[in-house]
């Protein structure tokens, strides 16, 4: 069962974007780590952690001391996925500048678990251990794995929380999703519409003698939720599950401007992004660049480069001279990188992601990807 194939909601979303990216994903190719991930991993962490906790010993009036235990909690979790970030073979630069977010971003989980027992606006040194006890009651599950009882889909569940009326008795269950990104302007975007209709219609099929169960995105940037839509999902979950069964051969892609134009993990190892820019006529669209090179020039011990922009060749896997010179400047972790990518050959074609390419010369730094570039041949 470990081994079988499974379907997520994160993954379902690569796939629609782009079979052969999901396809890719799933290769075991070097993972990359990005610090807005990361700070979502630390505070989901940290609330999972001040749920949790025993407080059984404290007097039910004692004051002050939520505060400071959160943070601690949130100092741990940071240092962990900092750790964990550095160990990652593709990352950037870890900014320590965004602690602050982490502070707010664990703020605004407590206040949304306040407002869901009917406390607003209440300073978090006021919480007193009855009220967080009260809290804490109302969690069903905190951070947990829902699989589907067949295993073919599932996911982690952040809260599952207990509705209930003015008696105390259930009304609903609540699946509630913590969202440390950007709120919704409207209405939830519609892969994480369906993110949550998912994890709502699996809880649903595992229970069926369940309560009304509703789905919800909580925002702690803006302290906002948002309620999935009532549509089920399971069906088309299955035909996506269907269509991701693993493959020894490529998924075919689907190029466009949400997968080769857009954000993608997995384009050192992928021809169809470039031939697809080339011929949209978008290689030289917007400020952050990435671009297939041959290093021309490089003055020794200078972090400057001249290179040679590549353009596609017959095959997927093959490249050619012809999209112009231009000047790159090696910054941070770039510099090593490349240095080592031209010990090893340096005539091979390098792949390099969102490079800063306003003004005259090219910006390679932390955030960039510097790699072989070795694309599938189909």
């Amino acid at each position: 069962m470990a081994d079988m194939h499974r379907l997520s909601p994160s993954s379902w979303n690569r796939y629609e974007t782009c079979p052969r990216m999901y396809w890719l994903s799933r290769q075991g190719l070097p993972r990359k780590a990005g610090m807005a991930a990361s700070l979502g991993t630390v505070i989901h962490a940290s609330i999972e952690d001040v749920l949790n906790m025993d407080i059984s010993n404290r007097p039910k009036a004692s004051m002050g001391w939520l505060p400071g235990v959160g943070e601690g909690f949130l100092r741990d979790r940071w240092n962990e996925e900092k750790d964990v970030f550095h160990a990652t073979p593709r990352h950037g630069r870890w900014k320590d500048d965004r602690w602050k977010d982490a502070m707010d971003g664990h703020r605004g989980g407590i206040d949304l678990l306040l407002r869901w027992v009917g406390v607003e606006g209440l300073p978090h040194d006021r919480i007193t251990a009855a009220l967080w006890t009260r809290v804490q009651e109302r969690m069903i599950a905190v951070e947990g794995e829902l699989i589907s009882r067949d295993g073919r889909l599932g996911g982690r569940v952040d809260l599952l929380l207990n509705d209930v009326d003015d008696a105390g008795q259930t009304v609903a269950w609540v699946v509630a999703d913590l969202k440390t990104g950007r709120a919704p302007e409207g209405a939830l975007k519609p892969e994480v519409d369906r993110q949550l209709r998912f994890y709502r219609d699996v809880l649903l099929a595992n229970n069926p003698e369940a309560p009304n169960v509703r789905a919800e995105g909580w925002y702690t940037l803006n302290r906002t939720t948002w309620r999935a839509s009532n549509d089920g999902v399971l069906e088309d979950a299955y035909a996506a599950w269907e269509a991701t069964r693993p493959t020894e051969e490529p998924l075919d892609p689907t190029p466009g401007p949400d997968s080769c134009g857009g954000f993608c993990d997995w384009k050192a190892w992928c021809g169809h992004w470039l031939r697809w820019r080339q011929t949209s006529g978008r290689l030289d669209e917007g400020d952050f660049r990435d671009a297939v090179v041959r290093v021309v020039r490089r003055p020794a011990g200078s972090s400057t480069v001249e290179v040679e922009r590549l353009l596609p060749g017959e095959g997927l896997d093959e490249v050619v001279d012809g999209g112009g010179r231009c000047s790159m400047l090696f910054v941070g972790s770039a510099l090593p990188k490349l240095e080592a990518l031209m010990d090893e050959d340096a005539a091979a074609p390098i792949f390099i992601g969102s490079a800063l390419a306003k003004g005259h010369q090219w910006r390679v730094g932390d955030w960039c990807d510097v790699l072989p570039w070795t694309p599938h041949a189909t």
